[in-house]
């Protein structure tokens, strides 16, 4: 049995503060009742940890190759950041040119091609299982300040260029401005093929399809154990899952599942996202004349959208500390004055936020402790698509097509110093030195 993780095992009381006044929950309509627990002993091909878009994305995959498939989760589908996030569906990676660094122009292009089918995959998976998840087209990355509009335009060319995604377009001032009603911006790149949803509807909606395709889930069924071997063991507190493949998917939240050295490459992020109230169709769409999501090019990122019922949903402040929602929602909001000074009027309805799973590198984290035992980590606020693509990559490496996965698997990660009850406090002094940079 893996030894506990000091430091891990109170995000959970953490994260349930933080979605105490989530949009998304208020929003979406969970089923009448929970899976059921894990009571006694399965037999399944293939027992997968965290029922999230990665996990999710593993089970209908290995249903697609006709694997028996048991998820488990410690709370119920979506609770953890694929029910909190900002909702961008993206192709690429937190830091693209790390991929290139690292496995070269021609992986580099390899790796991309695959973002873009984790996109295609969301689209794919929304219109095959009737998924009623508001997903709208577009996406803007804008440049707020004059040294940031090279760094865009030079990302735009390797994006195009060397990376061989083609469907980008430039925006001069201008035509930013004429597309966001806001005086911040300098310049943009427009991706009609991203674009973004809302999380936790799309991620009950997968939940919903592996049902229906014959994987077996189980709330409120922590992992307190992962026996390792040719038959691994997957143990909760009431039951077990004897199996042929396991695939690690809990990311910020899985607590003392994996082993520490691999547990140590990502750490958890706290992310806060309001809500204002409903501003009615005219004014919102003054706001954002295609409704596209936007997000800039900062180091310290704002991200924002319209929802379909008309409120801006309006993220940032990123901290490894965990404040509440209520200490930072009104410095969100001013953030979003700064952007949108027109909605000084307009009242917060919702403040949340959760954690997200990052790298170093900002790379994901795709793995194997053992032949049979696989993890995936570390999307690094891009897991809305990466996480469909992660999972089709792990059931092709359980079916013995491993070429996708062996290229992720390239990629290096060091891990965060200091161990697991320093971890925070260390990426919150890293994160303190960029805000510093920031300013200048």
């Amino acid at each position: 049995m893996n030894a506990p993780t000091p430091g891990f095992n109170t995000l959970d009381h953490r994260a349930d503060a933080l979605i105490a006044n989530s949009y998304y929950e208020a929003s979406a309509t969970r089923p009448p009742a929970d899976d059921p627990m894990l009571d006694g002993v399965l037999e399944a091909d293939v027992c997968v940890i965290g029922a999230g878009f990665s996990g999710l994305s593993v089970a209908l995959e290995c249903r697609a190759r006709g694997l028996s498939v048991v998820v488990l989760d410690a709370h119920r589908p979506g609770w953890g950041a694929s029910g909190r996030n900002g909702g961008q569906t993206l192709v690429g990676f937190a830091k693209d040119e790390i991929i290139e660094r690292q496995l070269g122009l021609d992986g580099a292009r390899a790796a991309w091609a695959m973002s873009v089918e984790g996109v295609a995959l969301v689209r794919e998976r929304i219109e095959r299982y009737g998924i009623d998840c508001d997903f709208t087209s577009g996406y803007l990355t804008v440049a707020t300040k004059p040294k940031r509009v090279p760094d865009l335009r030079s990302w735009m060319e390797s994006a195009s260029q060397r990376w061989g995604y083609t469907k980008l377009s430039w925006l001069d001032t201008d035509e930013v401005r004429s597309r966001v009603a806001s005086q911040r911006y300098l310049a943009g790149v427009y991706d009609p093929f991203s674009g973004h949803l809302h999380p936790l509807k799309y991620c009950l909606g997968l939940a919903d399809a592996a049902r229906r395709e014959g994987a077996q889930l189980f709330a409120h069924s922590p992992v307190i154990e992962v026996v390792r071997g040719a038959r691994p063991v997957v143990r909760t507190a009431h039951g077990e899952v004897r199996c042929r493949f396991v695939a690690a998917c809990g990311n910020a939240t899985i607590g003392d599942v994996l082993p520490a050295p691999v547990a140590a490459r990502i750490a958890p992020i706290a992310s806060y996202i309001v809500a204002t109230e409903p501003l009615g169709q005219a004014r919102a769409d003054a706001l954002i004349k295609g409704r596209e999501a936007i997000c800039d090019n900062n180091f310290f990122l704002d991200y924002f959208r319209l929802s379909a019922d008309h409120r801006v949903l309006f993220g940032g402040r990123a901290s490894s500390t965990g404040a509440s929602p209520v200490q930072l929602g009104e410095e969100i909001r001013k953030r979003m004055i700064g952007v949108f000074p027109q909605l000084g009027d307009v009242r917060i309805d919702y403040a949340w936020g959760g954690f997200v799973d990052v790298t170093r590198n900002r790379a994901p984290d795709f793995g194997s402790i053992d032949p049979n035992y696989f993890y995936v980590q570390g999307f690094s606020g891009h897991g809305v698509a990466l996480t469909g693509i992660a999972g089709r990559v792990i059931a092709k490496a359980m079916a013995g097509e491993s070429a996708a996965f062996d290229l992720f698997a390239q990629l290096r990660h060091a891990r965060f110093p200091g161990g697991p009850a320093l971890r925070g406090p260390a990426l919150e002094l890293g994160m303190m030195y960029h805000r510093i940079l920031e300013l200048f």
